[in-house]
């Protein structure tokens, strides 16, 4: 019989939505099994969170203020609000929370403390006695590509676009446009130290990594992290989310309901996506493309305040009722389990990816940025799982025929890649939701914390 103590674990991620549910989602993992878990969050953020905590007796919410920034808007909290040009003052900020995490760790006393973004915080854990884990929300295929401890000097373009020494057997490559899109990530401020500098220390002082992954579907990039980085690598497996306590808003739920089973293209960029305004039009006239209903949830794009006032001329007029575009908040899992949802679009975001894995929506794959790239290859390249929006190699400008392209390919009863894809995605479903697959990857990892090292 196994260790029977209980855990206590911290929680501190980025203040991205994406990051918030993904350490939030394992929370509710150590919580099932009896574990206690301190979770830290922006103040005003709590509210949003809470419907997704599914054990309040075991995770409390530990608020933090956000301390004020000159430039950083007044109240921001998430990058929900705020512009991805100031995404390095919200970092700064985060990076301010030290002394109130210090405060609270102290008192708390947690085992563990998982994190992402906060480099400094594996000093505060190592003089409080605690050890810290590297919870990464990105896939090891992107971090085995983007950020083994070799690539420490500043990587060129052509770098960029060559898979590493000793990289696993794969088709993962980037394409020119993302190199440059990856040299203009990484090496761009982000707090008091560049992207690239902040995430470098950030894996190379944990005392454990820990990936949201499982061997069936990232196998070969565990040996090849575990060697660069020389320190244990964890796998809670894909941590699948279970359904929110709430209820569908009636208005999404009545609109949806007026179609036909799978009939409808949900797309979702998530909270840090913002599109450049002729792009983002390109985008919505591939929608309109084709000719189906759907639901887009975009971030205005750049230089626009709503995304009414970035909708192409016409646009409202001649979809009618058979599209919406949204620009605010919505409840994505929801609307992604609802039976008129056939075809999800995604911006290649881990977390998005996996939920589209293990339900019924085929997926179409519009990477926008870093890590978004290599999931989109692992996706459609590697696994055969979903089909790529294609893409002009020198800027990555995509088309509203690309567009439809990709969803009327996924989706075509006759088509061979259609077919194909389909094949592969439901046999990999099955594997997932297989009783007992996530189970066992959770309590190997909880029975490891408590060995400790």
């Amino acid at each position: 019989m196994g260790d029977q103590r209980s855990l206590h674990v911290a929680m501190y991620p980025w203040f991205a939505f994406g990051h918030l549910n993904a350490f939030l989602n394992l929370s509710n993992k150590f919580a099932e099994k009896g574990h206690r878990v301190s979770f830290f969050l922006p103040v005003d953020t709590q509210p949003k969170l809470e419907p997704f905590n599914l054990y309040p007796d075991e995770i409390k919410f530990i608020p933090l203020t956000v301390p004020a920034v000159q430039g950083l808007p007044p109240g921001s909290e998430t990058t929900l609000t705020v512009p991805v040009a100031l995404h390095h003052l919200l970092m700064t900020a985060m990076d301010l929370t030290r002394p109130q995490l210090e405060s609270a760790l102290s008192q708390l006393k947690p085992d563990y403390v998982f994190y992402d973004f906060t480099h400094w915080l594996p000093e505060v854990t190592k003089a409080l006695g605690m050890k810290s884990v590297l919870y990464c929300t990105i896939s090891m295929a992107a971090i085995s590509y983007l950020l083994v401890p070799g690539n420490d000097h500043e990587i060129t373009e052509d770098e960029w676009m060559q898979q590493p020494a000793g990289f696993p057997e794969s088709s993962i490559r980037l394409h020119r446009h993302e190199a440059k899109a990856m040299r203009f990530i990484t090496y761009r401020e982000y707090g008091s130290l560049s992207f690239h500098e902040r995430l470098t220390l950030t894996y190379r002082n944990a005392d454990i990594l820990c990936f949201r992954s499982c061997k069936e579907i990232e196998g070969g990039f565990l040996d090849f992290v575990e060697k660069h980085y020389g320190k244990p690598v964890l796998l809670t497996g894909p941590l699948l989310p279970k359904p929110p306590t709430t209820t569908l808003e009636e208005k999404w739920d009545n609109w949806l309901n007026r179609f036909e089973p799978r009939s409808v293209i949900f797309c979702a960029f998530g909270s840090e996506c913002h599109m450049k305004k002729d792009q983002f039009q390109e985008l919505l006239l591939g929608f309109e493309l084709t000719d189906m209903p759907f639901f887009l949830a975009l971030k205005p794009p750049l230089g626009v305040e709503t995304v009414e006032e970035a909708l192409p001329e016409g646009y409202k007029e001649r979809i009618g009722g058979r599209g919406i575009v949204e620009g605010n908040w919505i409840q994505q899992q929801l609307i992604m389990s609802h039976p008129s949802v056939g075809c999800f679009v995604s911006h290649c975001g881990l977390n998005s990816v996996t939920e589209t894995l293990v339900n019924n929506t085929q997926l179409v794959l519009l990477p926008n940025a870093g890590d978004q790239f290599i999931v989109a290859r692992l996706m459609g390249s590697d696994l055969r799982v979903g089909v790529e929006v294609e893409k002009r190699e020198e800027d990555g400008w995509f088309t509203k025929e690309s567009v439809c392209k990709a969803i009327k390919t996924v989706l075509e009863d006759d088509g061979e890649i259609g077919k194909v894809v389909r094949e592969n995605k439901f046999r990999l479903k099955d594997l997932l939701l297989r009783p007992g697959f996530e189970e066992d990857y959770i309590t190997d990892v909880i029975e490891k914390l408590k060995v400790g090292w």
